[in-house]
């Protein structure tokens, strides 16, 4: 991996920080993109820890704005030339119940999630187009492939980026450019800090669905000793990039590839009375 660069977006913690450093490991220099360099701080003690200093060089890089991508792109470009890797992981998850939800939030939840990836990704197709080389890996998620009440925003933002990586990767296998999903399930990041901002509304007293959104809030608390290590989903990733036919779709974390297979294989209306009755009639 001597001389390939990795972009990473989303590294001020989490996966994204895991993988910049799994990344580095492996010998790619990394770009790691995010949006506030104010918090570099855990991802150079980390990078310190494994001695990967000199292979990591944080840029600031806000998905939503496209100015700001324009001058991340002109950066990388000027400064290595090439693209060989690019993990579009920067994102957050959006909750509540869709009657209490904005407009305005679901759009920031796709600004971020969805348009974030798309516009950040075109910046950089034309490099691999020219390379005929390049791999994109987009962290989706199981939300991506099996819907849950609660959190639609979300789901919503991960069913489409899993609807427009397959077309993506079908547009550019011609020219060489792999692009891979990879759908984690619940893990120990953040993701879900921004997203409590939206579902405070579902959890108010004068809900009407304040009883069965602190059911699920109380579902997904009671998993939270489940929940896997990032370091898991950073060391596929690591490994994805280095392959050279990727599958499309990597399932990743306890329980994810079962619920997959069920969500697609049982009638939708006992799938749906197994969901209702685990979250709502315990």
């Amino acid at each position: 991996m001597k001389n390939k660069i990795a972009i990473v977006t989303g590294t001020s913690s989490g996966f994204g920080l895991s993988t910049s450093i799994e990344l580095a490991r492996k010998g790619f220099t990394v770009v790691a993109a995010m949006r506030n360099i104010n918090k570099k701080s855990d991802l150079l003690q980390e990078a310190k820890k494994y001695d990967v200093e000199s292979k990591i060089v944080i840029c600031e890089l806000d998905v939503t704005n496209e100015n700001s991508i324009l001058a991340f792109h002109e950066r990388v470009i000027a400064t290595f030339g090439r693209v060989d890797v690019l993990v579009n992981n920067a994102g957050y998850a959006g909750a509540g119940f869709v009657e209490e939800i904005s407009m305005d939030e679901y759009r920031q939840q796709f600004e971020t999630n969805v348009f974030g990836v798309i516009a950040v990704t075109k910046a950089f197709l034309p490099v691999m187009r020219k390379q005929n080389h390049g791999c994109i890996i987009n962290v989706s998620s199981i939300s991506g492939r099996v819907a849950f009440p609660g959190l639609s925003p979300y789901i919503a933002s991960k069913h489409a980026i899993e609807g427009w990586s397959e077309s993506l990767r079908l547009e550019m296998q011609p020219f060489g450019v792999k692009v891979v999903l990879i759908e984690p399930g619940s893990y120990k990041t953040n993701i879900w800090s921004t997203g409590k901002q939206v579902a405070a509304k579902s959890l108010h007293s004068h809900s009407p669905y304040q009883n069965y959104m602190k059911k699920i809030e109380k579902y997904i608390t009671e998993g939270e000793n489940s929940f896997g290590d990032p370091l898991e989903v950073a060391r596929k990733i690591a490994g994805i990039a280095g392959m050279e036919t990727p599958d499309i779709r990597y399932p990743i974390g306890r329980g994810v590839k079962a619920s997959i297979f069920l969500r697609d294989f049982l009638p939708w209306r006992l799938w749906e009375k197994i969901i209702i009755t685990k979250l709502f009639q315990k």
